[in-house]
């Protein structure tokens, strides 16, 4: 196996960037690459971004999105960070898709360290490592946010996972409604600290993100929804979560109500409803819980 750093270097001249990168202000001049350059990558291109501090729910919704956008035949974009970044990369590597790493530095100083076989996996697997910085240029607070907007700038939408108040995820959020680019956020609990910038970013006129269907739809490539169903399969369920599927089989319910059947608090029942959700499997209606259509008999 040949290790990332016997990969050549190349640099990509401005003259021969995809239409999107050449939009980006501050303009990105040069852009130093690993990896075989196929224009094609960026046809269908989305990036997914997020909290370096990862949850368990933000790594099942990471893994579903791109999941889902990797079938669809979307490049996934994403910088090469903990939590989140690895979480993409890595999904879209287990599920044989192509991925694209922007570093917030130079292609020959990693960072992080951790993420060396992973490096070598994406060139191996026909994506890219990329960084507009020099080889040598170490990783600074100031190079991330830079990075950021090349993130954005490779892609037709991004995809925001999790995301505190002030998280660099925002960053690149803010440079895509910048560059006229599609935003998605996963929505999470009110309470929960890393859902507080992805809630505020729907607010805010962001796409919300339940399956990877959302983002196809917003990107205009959505199948019809018999197509779309046919032939699934269905996520396993642990048992809190059959529970609660059982009881939504007899009617539809509210949280207060699932809370007193299952003798749960409501704290507890909102969790598991909001993975149901991703999951797909519940549906919310109002302040009602219902079951998706692949669980009606």
């Amino acid at each position: 196996m040949r290790e990332w750093k016997e990969w050549e270097i190349k640099l990509l001249k401005y003259k021969d960037f995809p239409a999107g990168l050449q939009r980006v202000r501050p303009k990105v001049k040069q852009l130093f690459y690993r990896g075989e350059w196929k224009k094609d990558l960026f046809d269908k291109a989305v990036a997914v971004v997020g909290s370096r501090k990862i949850t368990k729910y933000g790594r099942m919704a990471t893994e579903m999105m791109v999941r889902g956008l990797t079938e669809a035949g979307y490049t996934i974009v994403s910088g090469f960070m903990y939590g989140v970044d690895t979480a993409a990369h890595k999904t879209c590597l287990e599920n044989k898709g192509r991925t694209v790493a922007v570093l917030g530095c130079g292609l020959d100083c990693l960072t992080p360290a951790e993420n060396d076989s992973l490096y070598t996996k994406i060139l191996e697997n026909g994506g890219l490592v990329v960084s507009e910085f020099t080889p040598k240029q170490e990783a600074k607070l100031w190079t991330f946010p830079y990075r950021n907007r090349i993130v954005a700038g490779l892609s037709q939408a991004v995809l925001v996972i999790e995301a505190g108040e002030k998280s660099g995820s925002l960053v690149t959020a803010r440079w895509a409604f910048q560059q006229k680019k599609k935003v998605l956020a996963v929505p999470g609990m009110i309470t929960a600290s890393l859902s507080k910038g992805t809630n505020w970013l729907i607010k805010n006129g962001a796409g919300l993100a339940r399956d990877a269907n959302d983002i196809l739809e917003e990107l205009g490539g959505i199948r019809p929804l018999k197509e779309k169903r046919k032939g699934r399969i269905l996520p396993k369920l642990r048992g809190e979560e059959a529970a609660v599927v059982e009881w939504l089989k007899r009617e539809e319910m509210d949280a207060d109500e699932l809370s007193r059947k299952l003798n749960k608090s409501i704290t507890q029942i909102n969790i598991l409803l909001s993975e149901l959700c991703l999951k797909g499997v519940v549906e919310e209606s109002g302040n009602k819980f219902m079951l998706g259509l692949e669980y009606v008999d």
